[in-house]
């Protein structure tokens, strides 16, 4: 599969797609919740909409159903600024849907409609644009994409084509719903840090990586085994970055939560225009952190994701740039 465009793009993620179908409704279940809003959804498309938002040329690895969702994930992933050249659509599969439960501030329970197979686990080696992989100037993965076969080959076949190069991320992005025990995940892991050079994760999803919660030691285990920038999420605490020759700890930005689910998203999509500005470590994480924020401040994901210009105002009212 080729890519429309020959020049090659700032991001290119691989992973989950869907639509996001979220209660226009807070604090009470799905039962009783009326109306619904329809979204873009699915992290790695999530993180290329949050990219595009800060003027990145992204696009995403992955399939739908061929059905009305699918045509309007396709649809609304290039409205929002993704190349969808790299999205097939799978005969066999239905589009996924999700619905959560917004209960604010901090419980936003999460339902996956995802079977018999979603189509983002059928990637194979020949939707891969391998010259596109190699080119691009970030390549971002998530844990989810290694959970089944065949994209946990074709994963693991794109890092082996990439060869390490910079800006080679994984988001740890660990859900326990999609593997059969953490020590499957943890072993999958493993394997696909030995091809990266940046992680990102919770303290959660660190502890199911390398066996640590401790923002400190889940940093350094992950540098031991070849990373080069090590990112932890601490929820309250901040954000801790690391690297061989140091490390930066970030406060958190504070908002009024409305639902918390896409802000790591928002986060990843400024992660990727802070390292392609060549800003220090501190600078990158503060941008990341006050767009996750802001995001987690709107009910929608995709549609969510905050501008340049947004961010660097709420960097300008209050947030401290790390120089």
């Amino acid at each position: 599969m080729a890519k429309t465009d020959a020049a090659p793009l700032d991001l290119i993620t691989i992973g989950r797609i869907g639509t996001d179908l979220y209660p226009l409704q807070d604090g009470v279940g799905l039962e009783d919740v009326e109306t619904f809003g329809k979204y873009l959804g699915g992290s790695a498309t999530n993180v290329a909409v949050a990219a595009a938002r800060h003027g990145l040329r992204s696009s995403v690895i992955t399939g739908v159903g061929d059905d009305p969702f699918g045509r309007f994930c396709i649809r609304e992933a290039g409205r929002l600024g993704v190349d969808p050249s790299l999205i097939f659509a799978d005969a066999e599969n239905p589009t996924p849907v999700t619905f959560c439960e917004i209960f604010p501030p901090d419980d936003f329970p999460l339902y996956f409609y995802r079977k018999p197979k979603a189509p983002d686990l059928n990637i194979r080696p020949e939707h891969l644009d391998v010259e596109a992989i190699r080119s691009a100037r970030i390549y971002w993965s998530t844990v989810t994409g290694l959970s089944e076969e065949p994209s946990r080959g074709s994963h693991f076949e794109a890092w082996q084509a990439r060869g390490r190069a910079r800006h080679t991320v994984l988001d740890l992005d660990y859900r326990p719903m999609f593997w059969t025990s953490p020590e499957e995940a943890r072993e999958q892991v493993q394997r696909a840090l030995e091809y990266v050079t940046v992680a990102v994760g919770n303290m959660q999803e660190c502890q199911v990586a390398v066996g640590e919660s401790d923002p400190q030691r889940a940093a350094d285990a992950l540098l031991e085994r070849g990373v080069q920038i090590a990112i932890v999420k601490q929820g309250p605490k901040g954000v801790l970055g690391k690297t061989r020759q140091g490390q930066v700890q970030v406060p958190p930005y504070w908002v009024d939560v409305v639902n918390g689910l896409g802000a790591g998203d928002g986060f990843g999509g400024a992660l990727c225009y802070g390292l392609l500005q060549d800003w220090p470590l501190g600078r990158v994480l503060e941008f990341a952190n006050v767009a996750g924020a802001i995001v987690a401040s709107r009910r929608e994901c995709s549609t969510a994701m905050p501008t340049t210009a947004e961010v660097s105002d709420r960097l300008k009212e209050g947030a401290h740039v790390a120089d």
